[in-house]
């Protein structure tokens, strides 16, 4: 039997010892859905290493919840930031390098369609 889901698009966004992928995948029926994983490493005394990963499926008819959640997430921690209260690290302007391709807003309002 032919397996024909396929990866349709793929993000890694390495930061420190943590790297995230964003890995939009098809299913056999043609739906889209998303794994977001994260990846930590972890160096041993004698040079070696090992990576802890845990990884999220997020499936088309949770979408709208999850960026809604993540958006109300976001405004709140913007709010706290400007409040005061919490202190806004200062990062280093990203390199080209850490930027890749350069970042946009992650939108998910085609990932249900089937015709994309």
């Amino acid at each position: 039997m032919q397996d024909d889901r396929e990866d349709v698009f793929s993000k890694a966004v390495r930061a420190g010892k943590r790297t995230y992928f964003f890995d939009v995948k098809s299913t056999r029926g043609r739906d889209l859905y998303l794994t977001i994983t994260e990846s930590k490493k972890h160096t041993h005394e004698d040079g070696s290493a090992h990576y802890d990963k845990h990884k999220i499926f997020l499936y088309k008819e949770d979408f709208d919840k999850f960026m809604d959640g993540l958006r109300e997430a976001f405004d709140e921690i913007d709010r706290l930031r400007n409040s005061g209260e919490f202190v806004r690290e200062e990062q280093p302007p990203p390199t080209e390098k850490d930027t890749g391709s350069g970042y946009s807003d992650l939108n998910f309002e085609d990932l249900g369609r089937k015709d994309v």
